[in-house]
């Protein structure tokens, strides 16, 4: 009996020890399958690359990028105690007015955004304030209702996009363009939507996030050491251009001054390195600010130089000429019949502002003579003329660093075997061209013949400094290097003697033609005027292409009288500035 009873102990016990055993099993295995609200022990961090600069040949940023960050503060993890003093300091440190604060962490209990658009540095100012007030246990701990946890939230400021800076205001704005903001993942970033930004936005653009992954130590930072990764971001490229601010800011000023004066829509102009085709001057009188756009500023937005197409007049009389002087059509020193200031062709009358009888062909371009040039043009087959301003550029692109370009148009062959067509396009009538194209044309003259490609933009650069080179358009020979030798002699002879002469500057050499033409509205020409002058200008070692359009002046309408002005002030700003050296003893 009482071994009986001795059993039935040990039983009893074996089987509370394995109901046990078992009871521990199980709860070893829910631990181990339930998620566990414990803290990680290790912490990530991203840093968002940003967008390239734009930056003037002399080395200044026209367009830059700063980034922008948001603080965050949860009110509920505030000790009541120390609000004051968080306030206090967060308002010394971001610079924001302690009032505002304390109004919006009253507002509202939980987390609040103290602030969407703080700079980088101060953001770097309010992470380090970040850690001094967890250390001064500004920020309490607080039991999660639902894991049962405590945890701690303090001062979190978070990248939240960036913001395109222009520290020269409306200096370049239609080449530069601007750019609009678009939502990537709760962060802000910059696209371009004209000009430069739009060209090349794909260059500008970041190209990739930085990160940091790693053990955490108990404020939650990051530490760096053999068991943490870091992978670096990859900012956009910066664009250098080939334009100075210096030479900039004084033509564009000249131009805002010169509208006024000749009671005009718009003045621009751009001046080219003859041999290069480096653009170290696109200036108009019409910009804006591209971060305060208003209604009357759309008209400016757009790049006139390259997106104003208009029927250029009498400047075309040049490339006409040098086609007929590059065939052997025409001797500089025939004469042509002046018919006393009118002439008829079938139905159309062609009248000169100046009577001539007889004048020599070179002398046609001095003079300015519309008979002459219509005259002379019959000599040119209609392929012949079509052809030859085909490869004066004409209809196509002139500037590829810009975007939307107007490529103009001109008369098809077959029109130009009709003698009115060929007579009314000899001097630039019932064609379309930009200003780029016309200044592009124009580089012929003083590069031996041949066609440079207008650059903006000279290299990219990226973060390391190291510059991308682009690569050079081949120049075109367009013209023998005779005739270009030819043609600038009478582009100089016209600033000497003919239409050109208050372009004129001692110690220069200097050769243009001036253009004057009516303005088409709705198929029909009306009494407003476009006025326009290009040409060259020349010392000992420089050459540059320079060209001007007067759009509508009400001041007058030749071209002697309001483009040719404004060249010469150009060219004045240009030797003040040492970028030309008058050879004057």
């Amino acid at each position: 009996m009482t071994n009986q009873n001795k059993s039935k102990k040990i039983f009893l016990l074996y089987f509370l020890l394995a109901i046990g055993f078992l009871i521990f099993l199980s709860v070893m295995l829910l631990t181990v399958l339930n998620s566990r609200h414990l803290p990680s022990l290790y912490t990530k961090e991203s840093s968002k690359a940003q967008r390239g600069s734009i930056i003037s040949a002399d080395g200044f940023h026209i367009a830059t990028t700063k980034k922008l960050y948001k603080a965050v503060v949860n009110t509920l993890y505030i000790d009541p105690q120390k609000k004051d003093l968080f306030v206090q300091l967060f308002s010394i440190y971001s610079g924001i007015k302690a009032d505002e604060i304390t109004k919006k962490l009253n507002k509202r209990n939980g987390v609040v955004v103290l602030s969407y658009h703080i700079p980088e540095k101060e953001a770097q100012y309010l992470k380090k304030l970040s850690y001094e007030l967890r250390r001064y246990k500004v920020f309490i701990e607080r039991k999660n209702p639902r894991t049962g946890l405590k945890m701690l939230h303090g001062l979190s400021i978070i990248e939240s996009g960036e913001s395109r800076e222009y520290p020269y205001g409306d200096l370049l704005t239609p080449i530069i363009g601007y750019p609009q903001k678009i939502e990537d993942d709760g962060y802000t970033r910059i696209k371009g939507v004209k000009g430069l930004e739009k060209k090349f936005d794909a260059e500008l653009s970041s190209r990739g996030d930085g990160s940091s992954r790693g053990p955490r130590d108990v404020n939650g930072y990051i530490i760096l050491n053999k068991d943490s990764f870091t992978k670096s971001k990859i900012n956009g490229l910066d664009i250098k251009l080939n334009i100075p601010i210096s030479l900039q800011i004084r033509v564009e000023k000249m131009c805002s001054l010169m509208k006024e004066e000749l009671r005009a829509k718009e003045v621009m102009i751009a001046i080219m390195n003859s041999q290069n085709g480096k653009v170290i001057t696109m200036a108009s009188s019409n910009r804006f600010l591209p971060k305060s756009i208003k209604r009357s500023d759309y008209p400016s937005l757009n790049s006139s130089m390259i997106e104003y197409s208009f029927e250029p007049g009498s400047v075309i009389k040049t490339i006409t000429f040098s086609l007929l002087l590059d065939k052997g059509l025409v001797n500089p020193y025939d004469l042509v019949n002046g018919h006393n200031g009118r002439f008829r062709i079938g139905r159309k009358v062609i009248t000169d502002e100046h009577k001539f009888d007889w004048l020599s062909a070179e002398n046609v371009i001095v003079h300015s003579s519309n008979i002459g040039i219509a005259q002379l043009a019959q000599k040119l087959s209609g392929s012949e003329f079509y052809n030859g301003l085909k490869s004066f550029g004409f209809t196509y692109k002139s500037t590829p660093d810009l975007a939307y370009e107007k490529r103009g148009s001109i008369p098809d062959a077959i029109k130009l075997e009709n003698e009115i067509y060929k007579a009314t396009c000899s001097y630039g009538y019932g064609m379309r061209a930009n200003l780029m194209q016309l200044i592009r044309a124009y580089s012929v003259f003083s590069n031996n013949g041949k066609m440079v490609t207008p650059k903006v933009v000279n290299n990219f650069t990226d973060e390391f400094n190291r510059d991308i080179v682009i690569e050079e358009d081949e120049q075109i020979q367009v013209i023998k290097s005779s005739t270009a030798t030819r043609m600038k002699k009478i582009l100089a002879k016209t600033v000497r003697e003919g239409t050109g002469k208050k372009a004129k500057t001692e110690g220069l050499y200097i050769g243009g033609k001036t253009g004057t033409a009516h303005i088409v509205e709705k198929g029909r020409y009306v009494k407003r005027y476009n006025t326009s002058f290009i040409g060259f200008v020349n010392d000992k070692t420089h050459k540059y292409t320079m060209g001007v359009v007067i759009v509508e002046p009400k001041k007058s309408q030749f071209a002697a009288q309001t483009a040719v002005p404004v060249f010469k002030k150009a060219v004045d700003i240009m030797v003040e500035e040492d970028y030309l050296q008058p050879d004057i003893i």
